[in-house]
């Protein structure tokens, strides 16, 4: 989920680019400047341009209140997801382990 990622980037780097923040997340420019904008519009971040570094447009996000409730229902909705596929990997491990008749318990390798 691109936005929890974007935020939880921000969170820990309020100052940086556009270009390095999709960098790190490996995502297009436009991809990230498109998500970073829909969140600007609901009001979760607030976007500051600094004139400091001559060269390199560098922003500042900021979470605001709005935004850090949101962080906190999207972390949820993300750690859902993600429990949900490690519970079908689970499954699908252990159906495997059947097939090429190893009986061991999915955690022991």
């Amino acid at each position: 989920m691109i936005e929890y990622k974007i935020i939880r980037e921000i969170e820990k780097e309020p100052v940086q680019t556009q270009r390095g923040l999709a960098k790190k997340l490996n995502v297009s420019l436009g991809k990230a400047n498109y998500v970073i904008a829909g969140l600007a519009e609901k009001g979760i971040i607030k976007a500051k341009k600094l004139k400091n570094h001559p060269g390199q447009i560098r922003w500042q996000y900021l979470l605001t209140a709005k935004g850090l409730r949101e962080k906190l229902s999207i972390t949820r909705d993300y750690l859902n997801n993600r429990l949900d596929e490690f519970d079908r990997l689970q499954q699908e491990i252990i159906e495997l382990k059947r097939e090429v008749g190893d009986t061991s318990p999915p955690e022991n390798r």
